[in-house]
């Protein structure tokens, strides 16, 4: 089988593929299933978390950022103190709803940290199951590999801030490359799935100037949002004593700073039309 990545393609196999190993699809599930990859929350069905589609919602623990207005900071700061979701328990529940859903998304903390995620995404493969991917875009060759070896059909990645050390590190809790972020950027953009970037904005760290630096650092790309700030149990408490944005301004961010999908881009021109 191909798969496309960057603009190239390759054969592989299955004793190639990323934390993978040859053998039967059952044979691979049989392993796979002793192992409970940190899954630590499950939704059963969401209409929101892939927008146009009905998925289940798988979220891992650990995430190498400290983002300070992040509200899944106890997947983050402590993932041990929350009780693993047996991935049997989450294949049954997949099983039970194989005709209403349309694929799987794998969200966090920060997926891409777990070694053994090639491993989670396969058995959601094996059941046929299509795959979303949500990524900070920390790790770029993780990213690719997953890609190379056909295991996801779109990745969603939050780009936090002006791609700069200093403003990513204010956003991120964390110092970060920017150079891995763009590597990552990059990645996407020439990948071939279903790929979006989002932005956070947050009262005092990301508004509308930095809305524009990302927009320009970004180029031409299928998608992008931009997503409400909720001061609600914050990473750093003092976000949460933050005042929202007010309706108003952020949908004028969203306006001005989003490029939407072809589907909506196409139902706004005909709303206006009519």
């Amino acid at each position: 089988m191909k798969h496309s990545s960057r603009g190239a393609s390759r054969e592989t196999n299955d004793n190639e593929r990323p934390g993978g190993h040859g053998g039967s699809p059952r044979q691979r599930s049989g392993d796979a299933l002793r192992n409970n990859f940190n899954i630590k929350g499950f939704i059963s069905t969401s209409l929101v978390d892939w927008p146009g589609k009905v998925s289940s919602v798988i979220f891992l623990g650990g995430c190498g950022f400290r983002c300070p207005a992040c509200h899944n900071h106890r997947l983050v700061l402590h993932p041990e103190t929350v009780d693993d979701y047996p991935v049997a328990d989450v294949m049954k529940q997949l099983k039970r709803r194989d005709k209403w859903i349309d694929g799987v998304t794998v969200t966090g903390g920060e997926p891409t940290m777990r070694k053994d995620l090639p491993d989670l995404l396969r058995l959601f493969r094996d059941r046929g199951l299509k795959v979303k991917l949500d990524t900070n875009g920390s790790n770029p060759g993780v990213v690719a590999r997953l890609i190379d070896h056909g295991l996801v059909d779109a990745i969603f990645m939050d780009v936090k801030a002006p791609l700069d050390a200093r403003r990513y590190a204010e956003v991120a809790g964390v110092a970060v490359d920017p150079r891995i972020i763009r590597r990552s950027i990059g990645i996407l953009k020439s990948s071939g799935l279903e790929v979006v970037f989002r932005t956070t904005v947050v009262p005092g760290l990301v508004e509308e100037p930095e809305l524009r630096s990302i927009r320009e650092s970004l180029g031409r790309v299928p998608r992008f949002i931009v997503q409400p700030f909720r001061n609600v149990d914050t990473l750093n408490p003092a976000f949460s004593r933050k005042r929202e944005f007010d309706l108003e301004r952020f949908e004028l961010m969203r306006s001005s700073y989003e490029v939407p999908s072809r589907t909506e881009s196409a139902s706004h021109r005909f709303r206006r039309a009519g």
